[in-house]
């Protein structure tokens, strides 16, 4: 029982995640300060309030006397969040990762052997040219003429 979790958390991309996940957690707050701090005070000041997701707000009269706020510029925010996090995601690792990706795939390829031109016949290859020539043989030896004629792969008898 423990040797198959041993093998399951050295797994790689079991501790992939795990730190996947700690990154992730830590680099929430440096976005989620850079939204607060920088982009929400500038397209608040595009709309003249202080803050992005104090912007936007529309009220609505409920039944029972009061207002519901949908509060737009909340959401705006949130997705300019994701998508400064999905841009500093996409060029900080992907873009790194699968280049030297790249850059190893194309090593391994270096490295390995070519492979020769001309491969060795399969035995099928050989069998068929075998029984080419002994039909061919058969043939002669009748008199008659040869009904098959040996494939590319000639055995000499």
């Amino acid at each position: 029982m423990l040797n198959g979790f041993k093998e399951f958390i050295l797994r790689g991309n079991v501790i992939d995640l795990a730190v996947a996940v700690v990154i992730g957690a830590a680099f929430t707050a440096i976005v989620g300060a850079l939204v607060s701090a920088v982009f929400n005070p500038l397209i608040g000041a595009l709309f003249n309030a202080t803050n992005l997701s104090k912007t936007l707000i529309v009220e609505i009269p409920t039944t029972s006397g009061g207002s519901a706020k949908l509060m737009f510029g909340a959401v705006i925010a949130a997705v300019i969040q994701f998508l400064i996090v999905a841009v500093v995601v996409y060029f900080a690792l992907v873009v790194p990762i699968n280049y030297i990706k790249k850059r190893a795939f194309q090593k391994k390829e270096a490295d390995e052997p070519a492979v020769a031109e001309d491969t060795p016949p399969t035995e099928l290859e050989l069998l068929t040219d075998i029984r080419d020539l002994l039909a061919n043989r058969e043939a002669t030896r009748s008199g008659s003429q040869p009904s098959a004629t040996p494939g590319k792969h000639t055995v000499t008898p």
